[in-house]
């Protein structure tokens, strides 16, 4: 019974949170959530990403119990037949309150909580809306598996539909959003920086295991307040799992995810510090067409800042135009949003929407589209992941 009462005052708490959080109506920068998902400092339990290791599909697109933080992440551009223009976002993030899996005789109990994100922009109509969900880690709320690849949150949950998982379909259903897709990759999949252990700092141990299908032919439907369209275009998905991750003067991150017209895909991320400079560790991955990769770090790529917006609801102020040059793979872009107001109001303010890109490979004309994340502008993440 007291786990009951406890378990009861924990979901009130964060559902009071979110209730305040979204209750302001002043233009104001955000303040970091409250609500810790876990007991700070207690991330030495947990097992840490140290080393490579060899991976095996299905199971490892499942959970990893051990780890404290794991999410699958969704993101893709689309069209109708009339060429209207869609960006959507579907994630789900795992956090162990304490490693492994428990299983104790109460339904009541559990160690895992599990949270989702879910985004439509709709360029036509100037809108991007976003919701989000929590729940516990029990039968019939929420959940995750590896064999057969499954995650899930009430009715919002992504399905294998072959042996390996790199065919698979999303479903998510709120209020006034809606998505069903069919996602089927055309590439193996991607091991980024040493194998699939990628160093967010210095300090051993602040990495994940990272993992993308960076190109995969998507259709299926999605509705936007009663409007339904039938869509398809390109979707990415990332998996990563670890339990510390951010060095200490580490604020956020800016990731990077485009598909090339060319067929090739680039991703990178830039860890950000305190005082604006990037990481050293930062890094990224060129995918080519028959999905042989090349890796490349922070020296290799330079990146300008062309156009910032301010939200008018957090007052975070973000870059949303950007001009990329990668020598070493003779890559010239800029990079522009679709919308610039794509900001994710949830429990956890960041940036996140489609982007377009335009200039050169290789001294030939390009175009592409992608998803870029931007987060630590509204407060530091420090300490929450």
């Amino acid at each position: 019974m007291r786990r009951i009462i406890l378990l009861l005052f924990i979901l009130i708490a964060l559902f009071l949170f979110w209730f305040f959080w979204n209750s302001g109506t002043e233009a104001q920068v955000s303040q970091p959530p409250m609500v810790q998902l876990g007991v700070p400092g207690d991330e030495g339990a947990f097992a840490r990403a140290m080393e490579t290791r060899s991976f095996s599909f299905p199971s490892d697109h499942g959970p990893h119990f051990d780890y404290q933080t794991e999410w699958w992440y969704f993101t893709g551009n689309l069209e109708n037949s009339e060429g209207r223009h869609f960006g959507y976002q579907l994630t789900f993030f795992r956090r162990g309150l304490s490693p492994g899996n428990e299983s104790r005789p109460s339904s009541f109990a559990t160690n895992q909580v599990y949270f989702a994100h879910f985004a439509i922009t709709d360029v036509a109509s100037g809108s991007h809306q976003e919701t989000e969900r929590f729940s516990r880690g029990v039968p019939g709320l929420a959940g995750a598996s590896g064999d057969p690849f499954r995650v899930w949150l009430e009715n919002w949950s992504l399905q294998a539909l072959n042996e390996d998982g790199s065919h698979v379909q999303l479903s998510a259903k709120d209020v006034d959003l809606s998505l069903e897709l069919e996602l089927r990759s055309t590439k193996p999949i991607v091991l980024h920086g040493d194998g699939g252990l990628s160093p967010k700092s210095i300090e051993p141990g602040n990495a994940s295991y990272y993992l993308s299908y960076t190109r995969m032919e998507t259709s299926g439907k999605i509705q936007m307040n009663g409007d339904l369209f039938r869509v398809q275009g390109q979707s990415w998905f990332d998996h990563e799992w670890s339990t510390t991750v951010l060095g200490e003067n580490a604020v956020g991150w800016d990731w990077f995810g485009i598909q090339l017209s060319d067929g090739r895909e680039i991703m990178f991320f830039l860890v950000r510090n305190s005082d604006g400079s990037f990481d050293s560790v930062s890094s990224g991955t060129l995918v080519e067409p028959d999905g042989k990769i090349t890796t490349f770090d922070l020296a290799d790529l330079e990146i300008q800042t062309l156009e910032r917006w301010q939200s008018p609801e957090t007052g975070a102020d973000y870059p949303v135009s950007w001009k990329l040059r990668i020598p070493l793979l003779e890559v010239d872009l800029d990079i522009e949003p679709w919308l610039s107001d794509q900001e994710m109001r949830t429990s956890l303010v960041y940036w996140e929407g489609a982007v377009k890109a335009s200039g050169t490979s290789k001294g030939l004309p390009i175009t592409g589209n992608g998803y870029v994340e931007l987060t630590g502008y509204a407060y530091s993440f420090q300490g929450l992941f």
